[in-house]
């Protein structure tokens, strides 16, 4: 890191702080030559890539924007969304991929909107896994019952006699 007032070559972290979820770094650093002291921020940058080519950096926000839109109507807090979409960022950063296919982040969301509304889900899958007619949502349906019966059987006490 180069002081930003002598533009010696080399710095020493002074102190660190964490930030904003964990994923900001503070450090206060101070320059060896000149003596001064300056400020940086380092975060790991998570870039996806549009289907135009272009990147940019990825956006809880805009994770937010389509599952609301495919909420609309439906009982869905803004609080939901929020953990929706920090859900959604911690998917995708356990990838462990500096850059990501916005195909896949419309993918990550699918499993948390399932968990928090159906029709949601049917909704935003719709687009993501590009339905075409009425047997695929029809198949979509058939599924989540299955999944749904399969959990409700496992969480219900059993009977003793």
């Amino acid at each position: 890191m180069h002081c930003p007032f002598c533009r010696h070559t080399d710095s020493k972290v002074v102190d660190s702080r964490v930030q904003e979820d964990g994923t900001v770094i503070r450090r206060r650093r101070q320059c060896p030559e000149c003596g001064r002291r300056f400020g940086t921020v380092e975060s790991a940058t998570l870039s996806v890539i549009k289907r135009s080519g272009a990147t940019e950096p990825f956006s809880r926000d805009k994770v937010i924007t389509g599952a609301r839109k495919a909420c609309q109507g439906r009982p869905v807090t803004d609080a939901q969304l929020q953990l929706l979409a920090q859900q959604v960022e911690e998917s995708i950063r356990s990838l462990g991929q500096a850059e990501v296919d916005a195909h896949e982040v419309g993918l990550a969301i699918l499993e948390p909107l399932k968990a928090l509304d159906e029709v949601a889900y049917l909704r935003f899958a719709s687009v993501y896994q590009a339905f075409d007619n009425l047997d695929d949502f029809e198949s979509a349906i058939v599924l989540l019952r299955t999944e749904r019966d399969a959990t409700s059987e496992t969480t219900e006490p059993t009977p003793t006699t």
